[in-house]
């Protein structure tokens, strides 16, 4: 089947997967879009809306919501938006899986400690997987402003000519890449070090003091990318670099505003990040990537000391503390492989 006749299917009606739905209708194509929440699928095929996670957005009347994961059997290709959490019991409810996969969440499994791919490939040895991973806050994908990502292909330079054109559009535009494992860990890491600069945020410490916590998080991203079999040009590109930059600097991303809540706390004796994590609807993957992310850090003998100010966070020290730890840090050569 040509490309452009692939019937594609999102798994997942968050934010996220609402606007990238929106995004491939705008050319009229059918989308099929699965909604957990019963509620959620009524409203998006009678009033084409989905108020509970994109309410600004009138979407398309070729989008049409299921709240059977059978129905994306009939699907092509899909792209699976559900929080990382719970990729492996997504795929496994649906009867048949297509050939082309793309997972377009970004986190580590719990527990495991596997990355997205190998949950994906655990659950469906048949078919390929892609990674879809970049600067995207979905209020701006939803609403047809210009986007760049990267598509990586577990599948190479076939799957890419099966995806590329099922997947772009004018004001969205997808890059090649064959490094699944450097999409992920860009997408993964970033979280972490948005909740970090939301902190930063939060106590008012500064922009000086956000860029410098950016630059030294993208040395971490590439030490651990590295000890993971990354490719260091792709944690360069738009699904590493890119990425972080967009959701370190923004109250729109989750993880940042997470951050941002937890500094503000701090400072006014407000809640823990239990507390605030159980009070959102959405997702903050950054907090449940964390802790595994210290783990696999050790496991590999990278030095992640951001990741672990952030995990310290999670579990209840101080703000002023970690900070004040961070800052008594020894002094040592910018360049170093492990500081």
């Amino acid at each position: 089947m040509s490309p452009a006749l692939s019937k594609v299917g999102v798994v997942g009606a968050g934010a996220w997967g609402t606007a990238l739905a929106q995004m491939l209708a705008s050319d009229g194509r059918n989308v099929l879009l699965w909604a957990l929440e019963p509620e959620l699928v009524g409203a998006i095929n009678t009033q084409h809306r989905n108020s509970l996670y994109l309410p600004a957005t009138t979407l398309a009347p070729t989008i049409r919501a299921t709240g059977d994961l059978a129905d994306m059997a009939q699907c092509d290709i899909l792209l699976l938006v559900t929080p990382a959490q719970h990729l492996g019991r997504i795929l496994e409810a649906i009867p048949a899986l297509p050939r082309d996969l793309v997972l377009c969440s970004k986190g580590i499994e719990a527990g495991s400690g596997r990355l997205m791919s190998d949950v994906a490939r655990d659950a469906a040895p048949g078919s390929d997987i892609a990674v879809l991973s970049g600067p995207t806050f979905a209020h701006e994908v939803a609403a047809g402003l210009p986007t760049a990502v990267t598509l990586a292909c577990g599948g190479g330079a076939a799957q890419w000519e099966r995806l590329r054109d099922a997947i772009a559009r004018p004001s969205f535009r997808p890059y090649y890449s064959e490094d699944v494992i450097g999409a992920e860990i860009g997408g993964s890491v970033k979280n972490v070090l948005a909740i970090a600069c939301g902190v930063v945020d939060g106590l008012g410490l500064g922009q000086n003091a956000r860029a410098a916590l950016i630059a030294r998080g993208y040395a971490e991203m590439l030490r651990f990318g590295e000890a993971l079999g990354a490719d260091r040009d792709t944690l360069a590109g738009l699904c590493g670099l890119g990425d972080l930059v967009l959701t370190c600097s923004s109250t729109s991303s989750r993880n940042f505003s997470l951050g941002k809540a937890l500094g503000e706390g701090q400072l006014s004796g407000g809640q823990s990040a239990e507390a605030l994590m159980s009070d959102r609807r959405t997702v903050a993957e950054g907090a449940h990537t964390a802790p595994v992310l210290v783990e696999l850090a050790a496991r590999h003998g990278v030095a992640m000391p951001i990741v672990t100010a952030v995990y310290r966070l999670l579990h209840g020290a101080p703000a002023r503390e970690v900070v004040s730890d961070m800052l008594a840090r020894p002094l040592r050569s910018e360049l170093g492989d492990n500081s």
